[in-house]
């Protein structure tokens, strides 16, 4: 398959998948509302005939309509959100050396990408790191830490800046953003859920046991009952899903990221250095929060699972293994010294 059919077949398959995320993320919420009036339509089946009775689902059709419009303010809005959420600010005209120098890389790959040149920020944090969100190339923005200018030369702030444009290129950004709103959005929803369950603890707890003659239920009770705790545990344990999911996307995405990053560059060398500066600097980076985290070129939440192998790194870390990267890395920078040409995987 050569470079270029590759790429198109990557940004067909993030496109899909974007709009699978965004359908399932509808769903989810379809099931919050409408498991929730199923469990309680039992519940309330067999209650005399002056109790409430539920038989309007009020819960699913408000929680799918909500549903609908934070996907759609995820899709327009996420990106603005993630840079909100980690203080950056935009760099819009250069007033030092490494500012100047940033705002130089960033064009010079911005026309070795054949993409427009992405809005650039910075993130008051001493930490290197970088990423890149968007929505497509258009309107696709770059934001690296102070740490990041400090410690790099210009060719590893080159190759890093490379590797974002490269996931801008391969449409990475919006599969990718879209997951840390909706990520975030389900954390929110989920510790709703465990509040609800502690304080509905915490009121039956300074009551007596059971009540003369409302201990017994029937079957459409005993079903509602079961329907309402498959409810609670999709609840709780979605934010978990949902993480594992982000993971996920971004441990396969960054290996491809590394080798389009050294086709821009040609210089694979500089991205496996600038790689372990930033693996070997201090973290985490305080202003990038956990939903972001998968974002980042490193893991910004500290570097104990990413610089291991096994099954907690594959299931648990943001990024593979930096010596694993840095490693293909260097290997094709032997091939390249050997033939002249730069691998189309690392």
């Amino acid at each position: 398959m050569t470079a270029a059919s590759n790429l198109f077949e990557q940004q067909r398959a993030n496109r899909r998948r974007s709009a699978v995320l965004v359908a399932i993320f509808i769903a989810f919420f379809a099931w919050v509302g409408f498991g929730g009036d199923l469990g309680f339509y039992f519940t309330t089946l067999e209650a005399p005939p002056t109790a409430y009775h539920h038989t309007i689902p009020w819960f699913g059709i408000g929680a799918t309509l909500l549903g609908i419009g934070m996907a759609w303010f995820a899709w327009k809005r996420g990106p603005k959100q993630v840079l909100w959420a980690t203080g950056a600010w935009q760099l819009l005209e250069p007033s030092t050396p490494e500012e100047q120098q940033f705002v130089n890389v960033v064009e010079e790959m911005a026309i070795a990408s054949g993409l427009p040149r992405p809005n650039i920020w910075i993130i008051p944090d001493k930490d290197p790191n970088a990423f890149a969100t968007g929505v497509d190339e258009r309107d696709a923005h770059v934001a690296v830490t102070e740490g990041l200018l400090i410690t790099l030369n210009r060719d590893e702030l080159q190759a890093i800046v490379a590797h974002e444009m490269a996931h801008i290129r391969n449409y990475d950004v919006k599969l990718m953003t879209l997951l840390a709103a909706l990520v975030g959005v389900i954390a929110i929803i989920s510790e709703g859920a465990w509040r609800v369950l502690r304080i509905g603890s915490m009121s039956r707890g300074g009551r007596g046991g059971s009540r003369g003659g409302g201990g017994k239920k029937g079957g459409a009770g005993a079903l509602g009952l079961i329907i309402i705790v498959l409810w609670l545990v999709t609840l709780l344990l979605a934010p978990i899903v949902s993480r594992l999911l982000a993971l996920g996307v971004s441990r396969k995405r960054e290996f491809l990221a590394d080798a389009t990053a050294a086709q821009f560059t040609r210089n694979p060398a500089a991205l496996a250095t600038a790689l372990r500066k930033v693996e070997d600097a201090s973290a985490p980076t305080k202003s990038i929060k956990r939903g972001t985290a998968h974002l980042c070129i490193a893991d910004p939440l500290g570097r104990r699972l990413t610089s291991k192998e096994g099954f907690l790194a594959n299931a648990f870390a943001t990024h593979p293994p930096m010596a694993v990267r840095i490693a293909r890395l260097k290997r094709m920078a032997y091939q390249y010294e050997q033939t002249g040409e730069i691998p189309e995987e690392v």
